[in-house]
């Protein structure tokens, strides 16, 4: 199939689940309220609704600053743990812009598209938008499953944030050895994904190859359980994306300097 083929059936797909997804289910109605005061709570039925709360407690923090954010990350706990492992590095690249990170560990495509279905990017008008997402898909769905899902989720940021540049990072390679069973997958899943880049509202960018070694092993300095980055690993990734950071958010120049 041509690229501008696979591109435009990509996209096509893309939009009829970011379509069916649209529909809002309310935070508010998914509340349950907390055994009364004096009952046992590990006697009290409750489903287990810790994602939803911090998805709510999430978008009510960043709606407190929406107004200063220029540059937003998103994806699962790679990209979630930037306020971990990564602070440090974060701090040094990202704190200027005010950046906000919206990813939650484990998630997959689709809870993305839940997220942004229930009022994540409301009243945000960011300039650029850092997204990595798929790697938890491997387990469930397969490769062009998880291409489409990727893709739904770029066309659903295009369209809620049509100002804003989607910068899509392939998903990193995982396992220690270069013969892993998911190096391939993520590999034709990278490939498909890349189609969606337009060099201008969509920038895609692969730098996975950093994080190994020559003869494509992976060393735990850089992830130490093959899968998320170390503090060392955060600072590859950073210095991997500066040059793009810099093309769309220039540095901030101190007050001292300006005349």
């Amino acid at each position: 199939m041509k690229p501008q083929i696979l591109l435009a059936s990509l996209l096509l797909a893309a939009a009829s689940v970011v379509q069916a997804a649209s529909a809002k289910w309310p935070i508010a109605d998914l509340y349950v309220p907390p055994a009364p005061p004096g009952v046992n709570s590990a006697a009290v039925a409750a489903p287990k609704l810790d994602w939803v709360q911090r998805v709510k407690a999430t978008n009510d923090r960043a709606q407190t600053v929406a107004a200063s954010i220029k540059l937003v990350f998103d994806g699962d706990s790679i990209t979630d743990f930037w306020q971990t492992k990564g602070k440090d590095v974060w701090a040094q690249h990202y704190a200027q812009f005010g950046a906000f990170d919206f990813g939650i560990s484990g998630d997959r495509t689709q809870h993305v598209l839940w997220r942004l279905a229930n009022g994540q990017i409301d009243n945000f008008k960011p300039t650029l938008i850092a997204l990595m997402i798929g790697t938890n898909n491997l387990s469930v769905n397969t490769d062009a499953e998880i291409a489409e899902g990727v893709a739904a989720v770029v066309q659903d940021y295009r369209t809620r944030s049509p100002d804003a540049v989607v910068l899509l990072q392939a998903i990193f390679p995982r396992g220690q050895k270069a013969d892993d069973p998911s190096r391939a997958r993520i590999k034709a899943i990278n490939e498909t994904i890349s189609k969606l880049h337009d060099g201008k509202k969509i920038i895609f960018t692969d730098f996975g190859d950093k994080f190994l070694n020559a003869d494509g092993t992976m060393s735990p300095a850089i992830m130490p359980d093959f899968l998320h980055p170390s503090a060392k690993g955060y600072e590859i990734w950073a210095d991997a994306i500066q040059p793009i950071i810099d093309q769309y958010l220039p540095p901030a120049t101190p007050a001292a300097l300006v005349k």
